[in-house]
């Protein structure tokens, strides 16, 4: 499902992670669901957009989260 959604292109957005198809990041929608928006507002404001696509931006973000890596500076 991923990858039918969200893609990368480095002549968009300088390379981050968009909705496919849109120049709509999904560091965008994250802070707009941060900032209070709720998913009906989000498709109210953006028309073209499908709730598919916005969860794909949790899906995204969520794998980006699980695969992050942590080091400890001593």
């Amino acid at each position: 499902m991923l990858t039918s959604y969200i893609t990368r292109d480095p002549k968009i957005l300088g390379g981050k992670p968009i909705i496919k198809n849109t120049r709509i990041s999904v560091e965008l929608i994250m802070r707009k669901f941060a900032n209070g928006y709720t998913m009906e507002e989000l498709l109210k404001n953006y028309p073209h957009l499908k709730k598919e696509q916005i969860e794909a931006c949790f899906e995204y973000s969520a794998n980006v989260l699980a695969n992050e890596e942590f080091f400890e500076i001593v």
